[in-house]
């Protein structure tokens, strides 16, 4: 499995390895013209519609199309699927072939077997979806890509940002119209994804990997439902291949589905001793939530203490504080995404003793229930005891709009946003870590100002989530960079870059805790009103990479 490198900061950046986590329409006033001229002008117009049709990337050209809405993807597919049914037949999409290389070297040479089907050759009546979307809907498969589905079943818990990654309209029904909304079915399906800073739609056919007539990898528990086999399938499109999906990020795959920012915060020891407060606050505002246990190599989803699997992932899908009769406690909803089994079976758990103390309207409050599919409560405490991380994926403007769900008509405030793009390129911006003093002040600078503290604090500090991400792309062959950050406190009012001299003579007023070679780090800073000034690095000087640097704050943070 690849494993992330990871360089310590403080004092002086060194490196330290540290272990991977596996786991509507307006009137317009028309001049009057001579009855053949308005005709000449709509066939012009018709065929210059042609052509642009033409110019434009199709699936056929492209791995991924870029796309500025939901709205404007929608019409680009909809041309995808009329080019489709005028060559005839299915849809084979040329980027994802049904073939050993889509499925990936590690799993054939495990010796297992493939037989890639389209749904109507599996089942008599497929659906792609089937009385709604749920988080019980999805099991996982061969693959490790527990990480994949525990953010697809806290994604599926808000209709209107899944709608988004899985537009709906689409069905395994060749005569349904376009007028209505919905695309006919010719062996095509459409899903979105966002990946450094661009929506992206991504095409792909229906056939997938079966054994004995049957999914082998992500699927519903409906068999006639193929919403999620087809979603896996987009997603390892972007990948490379199944195979590729093994031991990947939940927090990626999280930003992946909504543009937002991911904070992982570890627990243990290292418990931030407000954390369940930031818990409500940050599913009050609707982020995306899961945990992990750690584990090492030989322990991957392997039987933990009280029925928990190590170097596994589960959605984190409620918190709450609940009354009893001997007072108030704090409980934590997961969900495991293999379904029924390998549930908590410690205090709180199921057939836990711990619910006799529930009054009984506190339990129909809750919408308490306990059937065997692999969601089950514990308490915080041993939430924090048990498992080595959360991640709390944060949404902002790139999340989209929300439509009526009345959980979203609440209008939870999202974060503020600041992005900027940036580049490191060899001797002009790429001077590396302050370890190397004489080049650290060539790197891009980005000016950020703290102006008001958290609305929900006393004190004088305004809480930011910085966010540095580095472009990848499955096809480049070069390697992610060592990347981190740094702040400085500006106490007056200084204009333009920060020279040799500033940073020679002043410390950081907060950093990210590492230096990795991950897509993205991010880190949470309190920090008092003000001006500061972000240097985002690469660890050694002259690394070439381009980046964006985002800035998630509870209140507006301008930047230049």
């Amino acid at each position: 499995m690849w494993a992330p490198h990871i360089l310590q900061d403080p004092p002086v950046y060194t490196r330290q390895a540290e272990p991977e986590y596996a786991f509507g329409t307006a009137r317009q006033r028309v001049p009057e013209r001579p009855p053949e001229m308005a005709k000449r002008q709509n066939r012009m117009t018709a065929r210059a519609e042609v052509r642009r049709q033409q110019q434009e990337p199709s699936v056929w050209d492209e791995r991924s199309h870029p796309s500025n809405s939901l709205e404007e993807s929608r019409r680009w597919y909809a041309e995808q699927i009329a080019k489709q049914m005028r060559k005839g037949g299915l849809f084979e999409d040329p980027f994802l072939p049904a073939s050993s290389t889509s499925i990936g070297q590690g799993l054939i040479q495990s010796g297992r077997n493939y037989e890639w089907r389209r749904p109507h050759e599996i089942i008599r009546d497929p659906q792609f979806v089937t009385d709604g979307i749920s988080r019980f809907d999805v099991v996982q498969g061969e693959i490790g890509d527990c990480w994949f589905l525990a953010a697809v079943a806290s994604l599926s818990m808000y209709r209107d940002l899944m709608q988004q990654v899985v537009p709906f309209g689409q069905s395994f029904d060749s005569n349904r119209s376009n007028a209505d909304g919905f695309f006919p079915y010719c062996g095509m399906f459409w899903f979105r994804f966002w990946r450094f800073g661009q929506w992206l739609d991504v095409v792909v056919d229906d056939r997938l990997p079966t054994r004995n007539g049957r999914l082998v990898f992500m699927r519903s528990t409906d068999r006639n439902e193929f919403w999620s086999a087809l979603m896996e399938k987009a997603y390892v499109k972007l990948a490379g291949s199944y195979d590729a999906m093994r031991g990947g990020a939940t927090s990626e795959a999280m930003e992946d589905f909504t543009g937002g920012l991911t904070e992982i915060v570890s627990l243990g020891e290292k418990t931030p001793p407000n954390l369940f407060s930031l818990m409500e606050i940050a599913q009050k505002r609707t982020s995306l939530m899961a945990c992990a246990i750690e584990a090492t190599a030989d322990r991957i989803e392997a039987e933990g203490p009280h029925g928990l699997i190590t170097g596994h992932a589960y959605s984190i899908t409620d918190v709450r504080r609940v009354q009893t009769h001997y007072g108030q406690v704090e409980l934590v909803r997961l969900r495991n995404p293999w379904g029924s089994e390998h549930e908590w079976n410690g205090p709180w758990g199921d057939k836990s003793s711990e619910w006799r103390n529930i009054p009984p309207d506190e339990r129909k409050r809750m919408g308490l229930t306990f059937e065997n599919d692999g969601e089950f409560w514990m308490s915080f405490k041993d939430f924090t005891r048990y498992f080595t991380k959360a991640e709390f994926c944060h949404l902002g403007p790139a999340s989209g709009s929300f439509g009526s769900q009345t959980i979203l008509e609440k209008r939870k405030r999202r974060w503020e946003m600041t992005q900027e793009e940036g580049e490191w390129v060899k001797y002009a911006t790429a001077g590396g870590c302050r370890n190397y003093r004489d080049t650290f002040h060539i790197n891009p600078q980005f000016r950020v100002q703290v102006i008001d503290p958290d609305e929900t604090d006393d004190d004088n500090y305004g809480s930011i989530i910085v966010g540095l991400m580095q472009e990848s792309r499955v096809d480049s062959n070069t390697e992610l960079q060592t990347i981190g950050y740094a702040i400085y406190r500006l106490k007056d009012h200084r204009e333009g870059l920060l020279g040799k001299a500033f940073f020679l003579s002043n410390n950081t007023v907060g950093s990210s805790q590492t230096f990795t070679n991950l897509r993205e780090v991010t880190n949470r800073h309190r920090l008092p009103p003000g001006e500061y000034m972000i240097v985002p690095s690469t660890f050694e000087p002259n690394k070439q990479a381009k980046f964006i640097l985002r800035v998630f704050s509870e209140r507006p943070c301008p930047s230049e």
